[in-house]
């Protein structure tokens, strides 16, 4: 757990914030750390002692909360108010097999939320006036073919683009590594757009593989070099980087998946999976897909995004509201996304987000603009909705009236 700057628990959460007695918070830790059907052999070493921690933070309790309902094996959570990293603390484990616990320090792949990240580099060359964004892609990809119609990077931020998604769980999980954007380009290039741009929006990761290939080519760099100069350097980002399966990596997070009865209606015939056991996630190389979600980031780093961008030190004002401003089919009708960022309400105030959902993980970023308020949570469980436990850890920063 860590503080910054000193900030007690007291001067974060309201008045009124519930507490569970001690007893019980300490309850729900010892029975969080029996990871039911995993390393079995460990759980008695690995609860010894549990108890006597005795968490007073209304924050690590939800999630703590959280990770006993979903029988999460990992979770790191960090917290801004007033656009100021505040809090930050890890629970359970990166890794259960060799009982290395979670921290605030802990690597999760942030899976989509690289997808706000990449629409920052886009916009902030945009401003430097080396890319329109409403200018043919064509423009800055000739490898991209020519298509049916015309599409802009524009329609790709907004998910409005035409560029298809995923063709089979096996193509989203794919194991094959690709050493620049260039070669992952072509593994959906050649297709046809799925509608005409502008017409309907359906959420694509290849359109933003797309993007970063526009953002190459207008930047005239490789991609991680710009998104670290446009956004992790002036954010202070120092623990984002590409998700390399090659590279030593500290603090990576291990990934898991529970076999529910849900999957386990999706399993291969034949499979030998347990229902409520832990396993090792599927393989997965995420070079196919970096702009779109192949990044390793800490809960900490992605607060410092949030609150970046929300003091303008990325972009400048005006071009922030077009990123949190709902975009518009061509019929006139409002999505829910804007440029890199689903745009709506939280607790009845503005909010921008962005969830991310992979092979061993589930990710969750929230900023309410308007005040400042920040929450990320970064888990190591894949299949997980953690967008109501964020906004319940943001209303304990400062209640909704």
């Amino acid at each position: 757990m860590k503080y910054f700057k000193n900030n007690s628990v007291a001067s974060l959460v309201g008045h009124g914030a519930p507490r569970a007695t001690a007893s019980a918070i300490a309850a729900v830790i010892v029975s969080l750390f029996f990871i039911r059907g995993t390393v079995l052999s460990q759980e008695k070493d690995l609860s010894k002692g549990i108890a006597e921690q005795k968490p007073t933070d209304p924050f690590d309790q939800v999630v703590q909360l959280f990770m006993q309902k979903h029988d999460v094996p990992g979770m790191s959570i960090a917290i801004a108010r007033n656009n100021e990293l505040v809090y930050a603390n890890g629970f359970g484990f990166a890794d259960v097999e060799h009982s290395v616990p979670a921290t605030e320090m802990t690597r999760y792949r942030t899976a989509s939320i690289a997808k706000p990240m990449t629409a920052a580099v886009v916009l902030s060359l945009m401003e430097e006036g080396k890319l329109d964004i409403d200018q043919g892609v064509q423009e800055y990809v000739p490898e991209f073919p020519e298509k049916r119609w015309p599409v802009t990077s524009r329609q790709l931020l907004g998910h409005l683009g035409g560029v298809r998604h995923y063709k089979s769980t096996a193509e989203s999980s794919s194991t094959k590594h690709f050493f620049s954007l260039d070669s992952a380009l072509r593994t959906f290039a050649d297709d046809p757009l799925v509608h005409e741009p502008g017409t309907k929006y359906r959420y694509s990761s290849f359109g933003y593989n797309l993007l970063g290939s526009v953002a190459e080519a207008a930047g005239e760099a490789s991609f991680m070099d710009l998104l670290s100069e446009k956004v992790l350097k002036p954010a202070g980002m120092k623990h984002t980087v590409a998700d390399d399966v090659f590279a030593v990596i500290p603090n990576r997070s291990r990934g898991y998946f529970r076999a529910t009865k849900s999957l386990l209606t999706m399993a291969p015939e034949g499979h030998n999976f347990v229902e409520g056991t832990l396993y090792n996630s599927t393989l997965h190389d995420t070079s196919m897909k970096i702009p779109g979600g192949g990044l390793l980031s800490t809960a900490p780093d992605l607060v410092r995004f949030a609150v970046a961008l929300n003091q303008g030190s990325l972009l400048k004002d005006s071009t922030l509201d077009e990123m949190w401003t709902r975009q518009s089919t061509s019929d006139g009708n409002q999505t829910s996304y804007g440029l890199g960022w689903s745009v709506g309400l939280k607790s009845g105030h503005r909010a921008v987000w962005h969830g991310g959902a992979q092979s061993g993980t589930s990710t969750t970023l929230l900023l309410y603009p308007d005040s400042g308020k920040c929450v990320a949570i970064m888990a190591n469980l894949q299949r997980m909705s953690l967008m109501e436990t964020a906004v319940a850890i943001a209303d304990l920063v400062d209640p909704p009236k």
